[in-house]
């Protein structure tokens, strides 16, 4: 699957974004190694804490059905009706996904539209990461 197909996915996961006080909305497309997709979208909720991002929500569908090799991400965010600004994954994302993916060739794809968009790796991203390489014994 080609970035702009995850991007399109990812564009129509943002419509099912539950953002009411923020505004901010963000969907998510995650492509496992086997080229199933994920979709997550971000859900907020009054007491703020229990919200979860698009992100995390698109990984936890995923490994809820067993999924645990993935390849890519794409992530659209913003508070209009179509973003103008790139939307990164939090911290608390970026760990989620050290935990289930290859930080040297996992690629997170951020987009404004199908045609403006960024790749970089995990390592990129979250450099010196902790993830399950580090809690094995040697």
């Amino acid at each position: 699957m080609d970035n702009r197909e995850l991007i399109r996915l990812a564009l129509a996961a943002r419509q099912m974004a539950y953002a009411p006080y923020s505004k901010y909305r963000v969907g998510a497309a995650l492509l496992t190694k086997q080229g199933k997709v994920y979709q997550g979208c971000n859900i907020e909720n009054a007491a703020y804490t229990p919200s979860n991002c698009a992100e995390r929500t698109a990984f936890f569908k995923a490994v809820s059905e067993g999924e645990r090799g993935f390849e890519a991400i794409a992530i659209v965010g913003g508070s209009q009706d179509n973003p103008t600004d790139y939307a990164y994954p939090c911290g608390v994302c970026r760990q989620v996904m050290m935990e289930f993916c290859n930080p040297e060739e996992f690629r997170i794809i951020t987009a404004v539209s199908e045609e403006q968009y960024m790749e970089q790796t995990l390592a990129a991203m979250l450099p010196h990461g902790f993830g399950p390489e580090n809690l094995k014994e040697s």
